[in-house]
């Protein structure tokens, strides 16, 4: 199994008479497998006692669901939580599906919400399947961390990363904080999903169990050499435009960018947007970063690497433009998140006309990338705030999902 990388410019093109040119550089990078290895999937499901009812009923069918979907080879661990957790079912091999969907039945709401428990005992059971597999937590909760530590959460999902296991949050209703699952969904290399109400929880947990079955490379990090006359923008400069925009943690080792990108799936390519600047070049054409990924193969057990790709610009004396469409729709994407992100907390600042004019710049972006679920999103929360009412808790989540993805 090898990993794919393509790459595109925002514009290819230079002007030799501009002594600093500004250029958005996008990598795709996806795997090329025909095959999966072994999943190791452990689910870590709030039972505090607000999940009662109709919560803990879909969450339980929806546990049940993955199940039936998993290979006699995969392995599967359950743990509850409420103001400690439990493990309802250790590591094992998913061989005997109707005993573990049985010990699944036996989850019951009551309690307390410590979220990091729940992630301490998932991380510990998930560690005993990591070989030859690929290793992934999904996080369910439906309310605050009021018995835990919200940083002792973030450490945790960071360790997880460190033994190359991914984190997904699922946030149930319209109660959890959305700050600490989508950071913890960051930091795990994950994605963050919004389960509205009950009757959805059996499509968001099966959508994200899709997602997770076509992983067939792990651990991936990608390898920018910048060239002498090119820079990196000094604030965020990199970030993840799709499946979900993530802005990345940057590590520099000399003329080196490095940034972790997690597991790589089969049918969707995680894209990269990289903000550079270049110096003054003479006409010609100019190597300017070479980009490699390296990333593990779990059913060979071993690290592997891409071929350097080499990418480059062209500077011209009569300069005329090559602008890439496909890149300016990444730059839209992030930009859409940004304004949105600047919009939430001029609002928390009680900054009602701030928040008010980013929101409506984030509704233009969005309609100007063609998204218009995320477009009615956002116009929705103006009018809201124009007319002098709060934000709901609903609107405020569907927000932040808005401006991650694209939604469907």
């Amino acid at each position: 199994m090898k990993a794919n990388v393509q790459w595109s410019i925002s514009d290819r093109n230079l002007d030799t008479a501009q002594t600093n040119t500004q250029r958005h550089l996008a990598i795709a990078v996806q795997a090329a497998s025909s095959k999966r290895p072994p999943l190791n999937l452990c689910l870590i499901l709030d039972q505090s006692g607000s999940m009662g009812g109709a919560p803990i009923k879909n969450v339980r069918a929806a546990a049940q669901k993955i199940i039936d979907n998993l290979s006699p080879q995969d392995r599967i661990s359950i743990v509850s939580f409420d103001h400690k957790a439990q493990v309802v079912v250790p590591n094992q091999l998913a061989a005997y599906p109707d005993a573990i969907k049985q010990a699944i039945e036996g989850i019951r709401a009551g309690g307390g919400t410590a979220i990091d428990e729940g992630l301490k005992r998932g991380i510990e059971e998930v560690a005993k399947g990591k070989t030859g597999t690929v290793s992934q937590i999904f996080l369910l909760t439906d309310g605050e961390n009021e018995h835990g530590d919200n940083d002792r959460c973030l450490k945790l999902a960071q360790l997880a990363v460190s033994y190359s296991f991914t984190v997904s949050t699922l946030g149930f209703g319209d109660h959890w904080n959305q700050d600490v699952l989508e950071k913890l969904a960051d930091a795990g290399n994950g994605s963050l999903t919004y389960i509205q109400n009950p009757d959805t929880a059996i499509q968001e947990f099966s959508r994200l169990f899709s997602r997770v079955q076509s992983v067939s490379l792990t651990n991936a990090y990608l390898v920018l050499t910048l060239q002498p006359q090119v820079r990196l923008a000094e604030l965020k400069p990199i970030a993840q435009v799709l499946p979900e925009t993530i802005e990345l943690d940057v590590r520099r080792e000399g003329e080196q960018a490095i940034v972790r990108l997690g597991d790589l799936m089969n049918n969707t390519a995680r894209v990269i947007l990289v903000n550079l600047y270049i110096a003054q070049l003479p006409a010609g054409n100019h190597p300017i970063v070479h980009a490699e990924v390296q990333y593990d193969d779990p059913t060979l057990g071993s690290s592997l690497s891409t071929d350097k790709a080499i990418i480059d610009v062209t500077a011209q004396t009569v300069y005329q433009s090559q602008s890439d469409p496909q890149v300016q729709q990444y730059i839209l994407a992030l930009a859409k998140y940004r304004q949105t992100q600047i919009a939430e907390t001029k609002l928390q600042a009680g900054d009602r006309t701030g928040a008010i004019t980013m929101l409506q710049s984030a509704t233009q972006t969005a309609l100007q990338m063609g998204d218009q679920t995320a477009a009615t999103v956002l116009q929705e929360n103006v009018t809201q705030l124009q007319t002098g009412q709060d934000l709901s808790e609903q609107a405020k989540k569907k927000t932040r999902i808005a401006s991650k993805t694209i939604l469907q």
